[in-house]
């Protein structure tokens, strides 16, 4: 536990940011960061996901993605900055809610028991001209600090297929694959994926 620093608080661990830019700066979001934050996962669900989906299910992956406000005002979710320009985001919950923002359906508020459930891995973004610059592991190390300085021992969270490679590379595993339904009718296929959590994350 350190003091704020960095425009991380008292509440989020000391971590060792590995970056292969040094000019990327961690620290946690903020309401004023909210407008931002939506055109970065704009441009992020329209552009990196065209490798894995057709266009029909890119376009519907606006409306089961997306930013979910209540993880800035918990003060869990971070963004990371390039100079003055947000590069990438991410965030974690102590909230049952696995995915989607703020506009999805059939989000969960309650809060997680960290003695039994694995808290969540969320919202995770990187802006299509950052892509490959270490953001996203910058982020899933502080999201998973964070989650282990409370007693989380695991952590879960809702794959997209361009995501996939990164969650493997960072030991998380496959527990289901799965499919949101849209009001559109197409469905986004989703990988729930999970790790655990050791005494050495929350360091």
């Amino acid at each position: 536990m350190i003091a704020a620093e960095a425009g991380v608080d008292a509440q989020t661990p000391r971590r060792t940011m590995t970056s292969t830019d040094q000019d990327l700066r961690l620290r946690l979001a903020h309401e004023a960061d909210i407008e931002p934050l939506r055109d970065l996962m704009n441009a992020a669900i329209g552009r990196l996901q065209t490798r894995y989906l057709s266009p029909q299910a890119v376009a519907a992956s606006y409306s089961v993605m997306g930013l979910d406000s209540q993880l800035i005002a918990d003060r869990c979710y971070f963004v990371v900055e390039a100079g003055e320009r947000i590069a990438g985001c991410g965030g974690w919950s102590r909230r049952a809610t696995l995915f989607g923002g703020d506009h999805s359906a059939n989000r969960d508020a309650a809060l997680l028991d960290p003695a039994r459930d694995p808290a969540r891995v969320r919202a995770m973004y990187t802006h299509p001209d950052f892509t490959r610059r270490g953001v996203g592991r910058m982020v899933l190390d502080a999201c998973e600090a964070a989650a282990a300085a409370e007693g989380f021992t695991a952590c879960e969270l809702a794959a997209t297929l361009a995501g996939e490679p990164l969650y493997r590379a960072c030991g998380y595993r496959e527990i289901e694959r799965f499919t949101a339904p849209t009001a559109g009718g197409v469905d986004v296929p989703l990988i729930r994926m999970g790790k655990a959590l050791t005494r050495r994350d929350a360091s």
